[in-house]
């Protein structure tokens, strides 16, 4: 059996989000993103390179809730796809292509923050005790890490 996997994409929101509604009223979240570049230097550093940047969308809800939560200069991880496409101008074919997110949250590895979940159902208390996840114990970060 094979773990099904998708394309993915991390870096940071280089642009300020934008949310738009088309034709059909739906929503679609487009923004410029970097992909931040390293290059490994024979004596086992790392140089950072300029950033790679494209285009990332989003549609539908996901969209929404996207525009709501993501600002500029926001490092992220996202799943989905490449979408290649031509445009025209002045006469001539343009090929382009955009990232198409399905998926995003921010990258947990370079963003500080806090989870809130819902409080359980009563249903999946009753004698489940192998649901509930063990107290621990976090120590509060203010360094991320991540290359």
């Amino acid at each position: 059996m094979t773990i099904p996997t998708q394309m993915s994409l991390h870096g940071f929101i280089a642009t300020a989000p934008e949310l738009t509604y088309g034709k059909s009223d739906i929503a679609r979240f487009r923004a410029r993103v970097g992909i931040e570049q390293w290059r490994k230097d024979p004596d086992g550093s790392f140089t950072k390179l300029e950033p790679q940047f494209c285009d990332m969308v989003m549609f539908k809800a996901a969209a929404e809730r996207a525009y709501a939560r993501f600002r500029v200069g926001d490092q992220f991880v996202a799943s989905g796809y490449v979408h290649e496409y031509a445009f025209g101008r002045d006469g001539v074919s343009v090929p382009r292509e955009e990232f198409v997110a399905r998926q995003i949250g921010h990258d947990a590895a370079r963003t500080r923050y806090s989870v809130d979940r819902p409080e359980p159902d009563a249903d999946r208390e009753v004698g489940t005790a192998a649901v509930r996840e063990p107290s621990r114990a976090t120590e509060a970060s203010s360094a991320a890490v991540g290359i």
